[in-house]
């Protein structure tokens, strides 16, 4: 939809459901408060809240994103869906400080809004008569709903990680913070469809058909992106042991045309895990591919080169032998592919790194 401050913004298809849903449930308040508008003017009104709502929720993204970036953090982009908005921010801050302010920076922004929509609205002298008074008046609402929902205490709510940063200060463990604030998230799940349950039982009434649903929605994308935050920092905790080196298979050089049956033979001979295709100078043009071997039958093996199964070597694929951590990562995910080859300083083939041994140490297997 657009790319501002260089960040691309995309609209889910399931935005217009819930927009949809919104307009349905708001058209009725509408007609209430503004009686002289025709039905089909009422759902145009409830349609342009749900708008409204949803550049709310761009900005208050928006405001996340350009924090980030004033720390240096990439940002891959903002995605509009069904239950609000996400920033993809691809790496997590280096201090509980920058946590912090990354994540206040989004209710901040709502209160903010909510601020600004509140006094527009009373520069109209609070009337709701209008069109315009009507959707200043929700615009204000809304924000302060949306900006005092998002400082509730657990993850995946901006709350959340300013719990995770304030547990990360105190016990200087990103790990503990992660799990305190999770926690905190899968509490707030089941005390909010818990309250609207309760409430509707004190009052010896049924639960409005409404609430239900958007209780129900919340609770499980609160518990769900809790959840998700827990598996993450376990992998997370496990990106110090992706070392280069210690993962690395030993590789043997081949010319492109050499047989595929007779270069396996070699590297069995080696006890390599891998083959680097290589010109007659000896230079590495290419990684044989480990998947496109192990789809070959063995019957078409001797018929079939090495080099029609290698990945030409991009500069991208030449990664340092020295690399781990973040790092390596990083450097994977700048040219996401199954093989690498590893280089020393001096440019000497190390070996080659495959994709699929990095999965293994992130999957504990």
């Amino acid at each position: 939809m657009g790319r501002p401050f260089g960040i691309p913004v995309y609209v889910s298809p399931t935005w217009l459901i819930v927009a949809a849903f919104i307009t349905y449930s708001f058209q009725q308040t509408v007609s209430v408060w503004l009686p002289t508008l025709s039905v089909p003017m009422t759902y145009v009104v409830a349609f342009a809240f749900a708008v409204l709502l949803y550049v709310s929720v761009f900005l208050h993204e928006l405001a996340h994103c350009v924090v980030a970036r004033m720390y240096g953090l990439p940002v891959r982009r903002i995605t509009l869906y069904l239950l609000g908005g996400v920033s993809e921010i691809e790496r997590e801050p280096e201090t509980p400080g920058r946590e912090f302010m990354v994540a206040f920076a989004g209710p901040l922004l709502s209160l903010g809004l909510a601020a600004a929509g509140t006094f527009a609205h009373s520069l109209m002298g609070f009337d709701t008569t209008t069109v315009l008074g009507v959707l200043t008046m929700l615009l204000g609402w809304s924000n302060l709903m949306v900006g005092v929902f998002n400082l509730l205490p657990g993850l995946p709510l901006d709350g959340g990680r300013m719990l995770r940063a304030g547990v990360w200060k105190a016990t200087r463990s990103p790990m503990s913070g992660t799990i305190a604030a999770a926690w905190g998230g899968r509490v707030l799940a089941v005390g909010m469809v818990a309250m609207v349950v309760g409430v509707a039982l004190v009052s010896g009434q049924a639960p409005s058909p409404n609430m239900l649903i958007w209780s129900l929605l919340l609770a499980a994308f609160i518990w769900m992106g809790a959840s998700q935050s827990l598996r993450g920092a376990r992998m997370r905790a496990r990106i110090p042991q992706v070392n280069a080196r210690a993962l690395a298979r030993r590789a043997i050089p081949v010319t492109g045309d050499v047989p595929l049956a007779e270069a396996l033979r070699r590297a069995s001979e080696a006890q390599a895990g891998a083959m680097v295709v290589v010109d007659h100078e000896g230079r590495p043009t290419g990684i044989v591919n480990e998947v496109a071997v192990e789809a070959t039958p063995e019957n078409r093996r001797p018929w079939v080169t090495a080099g029609s199964l290698a990945r030409n070597l991009e500069p991208s694929l030449v990664l340092a032998a020295d690399l781990s951590g973040e790092a390596l990562i990083d450097a994977m995910r700048e040219a996401p592919a199954g093989e690498y080859l590893l280089v020393e300083r001096g440019g000497e083939i190390f070996g080659v790194l495959a994709t699929s041994d990095v999965n293994r140490v992130f999957s504990g297997v």
